[in-house]
């Protein structure tokens, strides 16, 4: 039922969403150079590496133009990367993750092999499950840049305190994992997109914490 579910939704909102994608497409090509999707590898249900695809919201080799963490106004986030970023219109490309099997429309976050190995126990738990494209950390954390904006070393509070808790969140994921369960995560991720799309996202490099 839930592989069932994904393959409809994603499917659906991939054809209603193809004119906002050749949208997002002309303005990233207009507004700086660089690759229109971002791709980075994570990590996938039983341990199996998969690349991850989202609209590019920064320059070109932003890794090597700033530290490791991306605050709103961050030079490095384009004009355009800051209103997809907003909106969550970046994370869009994900439904084609979904169509590969790669990801679920909602399971935990996919993280990338350095956390993977870091927690390598905690996540023989959760990789029982395909990541999805949000969970229960996506919406207690929707507001994570203005958290870690308040911190005098924002690093230091994602990887003592957030991370950990996301881990959390992500086991209780796994526990309640039901198609019900499913259907109130992406109703209440509905909510929260319209009500807070004024404030931005904040990123993490995934070699961040040690």
């Amino acid at each position: 039922m839930k592989r069932f579910f994904d393959l409809i939704v994603a499917f659906a909102g991939l054809i209603l969403f193809s004119p906002l994608f050749v949208l997002v497409i002309v303005a990233i090509k207009l507004d700086s150079d660089g690759p229109v999707f971002f791709r980075q590898e994570r990590v996938g249900k039983g341990f199996r590496p998969f690349v991850l695809y989202k609209f590019r919201t920064m320059v070109r080799n932003a890794p090597n133009l700033g530290g490791p963490l991306t605050m709103p106004r961050d030079p490095r986030i384009t004009r355009i990367g800051s209103l997809l970023r907003k909106a969550k219109v970046d994370e869009l490309p994900q439904l084609f993750n979904v169509m590969r099997g790669d990801m679920s429309l909602v399971g935990p976050r996919p993280e990338v092999p350095h956390y993977v190995e870091q927690y390598r126990t905690d996540f023989e738990e959760i990789l029982q499950v395909r990541p999805g494209i949000t969970d229960l950390a996506s919406i207690k954390y929707r507001d994570e840049h203005a958290l870690l904006a308040t911190a005098s070393n924002p690093e230091e509070l994602y990887c003592r305190d957030i991370l950990p808790d996301k881990i959390r969140l992500a086991k209780e994921y796994v526990s309640k994992s039901s198609f019900f369960f499913d259907l109130t995560v992406i109703v209440r991720t509905i909510l929260i997109l319209f009500a807070s799309t004024r404030k931005s996202s904040t990123a993490l490099d995934p070699r961040g914490c040690r």
